[in-house]
């Protein structure tokens, strides 16, 4: 497993515990803000987590597809990628 990999790996479960976090705190009908706040920081960590997973993709995939002649399907990927992230704005 490459760098990216293991720090997207880790911001993932470290979201992961947040979320659970979260629900918790619903449960336990806690302060509206507060609870606000602990979701934008694991919407951070998920956002963070798939820039990595994405600079993996470019930096190795799309990368060794282009050397190989073959890099048009992984450009278009990335594409739709950045669509949809666009689209999430």
């Amino acid at each position: 497993m490459n760098d990216e990999r293991k720090k997207a790996l880790q911001a993932l479960k470290t979201s992961k515990g947040q979320i659970e976090g979260i629900i918790k705190m619903i449960e336990d009908e806690r302060y509206c803000m507060d609870i606000s706040n602990q979701i934008i920081a694991a919407q951070g960590l998920l956002k963070k987590s798939n820039l990595l997973i994405l600079k993996q993709h470019l930096t190795h995939c799309v990368k060794d597809a282009c050397r190989s002649d073959n890099g048009e399907e992984k450009i278009e990927e990335i594409i739709n990628i950045i669509e949809k992230l666009m689209n999430k704005s």
